[in-house]
């Protein structure tokens, strides 16, 4: 099975990638990974969050994509924030891994917040295309590896309340290509621009029930755009629980509980309803690190 995979996928990176741009990773959970697709959500919280993300796309299936993330981010000051973030994403022979730096401006409204965010970092790309088994042995084009470096910088906005928020980004301004070493300089595939919009409000039923839809729209300005809605349901503050759809695409269920002030879990199961009948499965972790112990008794929900 994992040779035929190899396979099929050695052809489809020489024969269409030189059409249509690398995708960036998704997440089902991305309301609680918000600063790795928008620098503007670096420091929105009055802590240091520091957070762990492991998604297995189409888990059946031999070399599909998996998805690594670290993010964290604080204030450091009144009215900047900074942030860090690291995707590794791998699928079959192929692996890129983002490292971004963020940070952020937030002007302080009557009500509300409007904060500027800018990304810089680097993409590392790399392609272990001379372990692959072939038809030919003897084909240039998979004769040895690739590794290439990318700088990427990008911007965000998001304005925001104690119960609500928007926020638009591009996470990577640059464009890139992916090529081979040799004279007929082919692509493997591209990087290009990636546009997210988000948006979520909080709303109270009860003493302690909270409802909390939220969309997210993502695309790259040459492809399709991808829609996510999401309605959860947050009980006394801890346990949460909640349904998402991602158009035509896949239906999840999500989990996730505040074990204790400071540390958080949540998993999220997606059954496909597209052609690729497979599931997919998320994991993440939070550690909220309070400065201020009294910070908590205004907690945010997003």
């Amino acid at each position: 099975m994992r040779k035929l995979y190899y396979l099929l996928l050695a052809g489809f990176l020489t024969t269409t990638f030189q059409s249509h741009a690398q995708q960036d990773p998704q997440y089902t959970q991305y309301m609680y990974n918000m600063n790795v697709v928008n620098p503007a959500y670096a420091g929105s919280k009055d802590h240091l969050d520091v957070g762990l993300l492991y998604r297995s796309q189409w888990n059946n299936i031999d070399g599909a994509p998996t998805t690594y993330t670290f993010n964290a981010h604080s204030p450091v000051g009144e009215n900047t924030g900074l942030g860090l973030s690291v995707i590794s994403d791998e699928i079959g022979p192929i692996k890129e891994t983002n490292v971004y730096a963020d940070f952020s401006y937030t002007l302080r409204l009557a009500k509300s917040n409007l904060a500027f965010g800018l990304k810089a970092g680097a993409t590392f790309h790399d392609a272990s295309l001379s372990n692959l088994d072939l038809i030919d042995e003897t084909d240039p084009a998979f004769a040895e590896n690739i590794t290439n470096t990318y700088p990427n910088v990008g911007a965000g906005l998001l304005y925001y309340s104690d119960n609500y928020y928007i926020g638009v980004s591009v996470p990577n301004f640059l464009d890139a290509a992916h090529l081979d070493a040799d004279p007929d300089g082919r692509e493997y595939g591209n990087e290009e621009q990636h546009y997210f919009a988000t948006a979520g409000y909080v709303f109270q039923l009860g003493d302690n029930v909270k409802l909390k839809p939220s969309v997210l729209v993502k695309s790259s300005f040459e492809s399709p755009a991808s829609f996510d809605g999401n309605l959860n349901a947050l009980f006394y503050d801890r346990f949460e629980i909640g349904a998402s759809y991602r158009y035509e695409d896949a239906v999840s269920g999500l989990i996730g509980v505040r074990a204790t002030d400071w540390v958080q879990f949540g998993f999220a199961y997606d059954n496909s309803i597209s052609d690729i009948d497979e599931p997919s499965y998320e994991a993440f972790v939070i550690f909220h690190i309070f400065f201020n112990k009294k910070t908590y008794r205004s907690p945010r929900y997003f």
